[in-house]
């Protein structure tokens, strides 16, 4: 019988996001997989000099634990941050980061399109963005549809209702923006440009339960998962469930 994550808490309430924190640290298939994520993350800003480097809704994480000199960040004023401020309002100088990373974060940004514009505006040449974001995949549909608390809506509009950090949200803002959109992109963030839209990690999440439940699959198994993942990656455009979205100042 797989266990459910009761949260005590209004998912806007900062205590829900520690909460969650708590959750991912308990679990280990859920923590590698995070993890793997943010070695991703690293990976890919790693070799960028000449700026800071920022995470953006850090308080459900621990990228810190892995990369100590990530500045951390979220909207709710949380203990375990550097900062507290609004993706729409980057408090740092013009050309003074080397990346900004985000997992699962675009999504709930009220008016993404300020984002970024402050992104373009802090970022230094050849600084990215790296986010990991839901994907709208087939599955990914399906899934998000069905089974998620979270609207995905993939015809929608380029803006949410604002006021809510976290219940706030529409899962396919990410591709709105960087696929449907994606001309539009091009026209208004001209020193941005979209390097990859990745799609991938068709099990291992569900697999993990994320915070509400325990993992299907004990943590021996997680090679395995990956390997299997491997194996069918020339699928992930219809099976992917989240994608790495990779962007560059130029």
């Amino acid at each position: 019988m797989f266990k459910k994550y009761i949260i005590p808490y209004n998912l806007d309430d900062p205590k829900a996001t520690l909460a969650h924190r708590d959750i991912i640290l308990q679990k280990p298939y859920l923590k590698q997989l995070y993890k793997d994520w943010y070695q991703l993350f690293i990976s890919k800003t790693k070799d960028i000099k000449g700026g800071k480097h920022l995470e953006i809704g850090s308080g459900g994480g621990f990228y810190k634990d892995v990369f100590p000199e990530v500045v951390t960040s979220d909207i709710l004023d949380l203990p375990n941050v550097d900062k507290i401020f609004s993706a729409e309002e980057i408090p740092y100088k013009d050309n003074e980061l080397a990346s900004i990373v985000m997992l699962n974060v675009f999504h709930h940004i009220p008016k993404p399109y300020l984002f970024l514009k402050e992104a373009e505006r802090t970022l230094i040449k050849g600084g990215k963005i790296i986010m990991i974001e839901p994907a709208n995949s087939l599955l990914g549909r399906f899934i998000y549809k069905k089974f998620h608390h979270e609207p995905f809506d993939e015809k929608g509009e380029r803006e949410i209702k604002p006021g809510n950090p976290l219940s706030n949200s529409n899962q396919a803002l990410p591709y709105i923006y960087f696929e449907r959109d994606k001309e539009l992109f091009k026209k208004q963030f001209q020193n941005l440009k979209i390097n990859s839209v990745r799609y991938h990690s068709p099990f291992s999440y569900v697999i993990s339960g994320g915070v509400s439940r325990s993992s299907m699959l004990p943590f021996f198994m997680y090679k395995f998962v990956n390997f299997l993942e491997t194996v069918l990656s020339p699928l992930n455009k219809q099976l992917g469930l989240f994608c790495t979205i990779e962007i560059e100042k130029i």
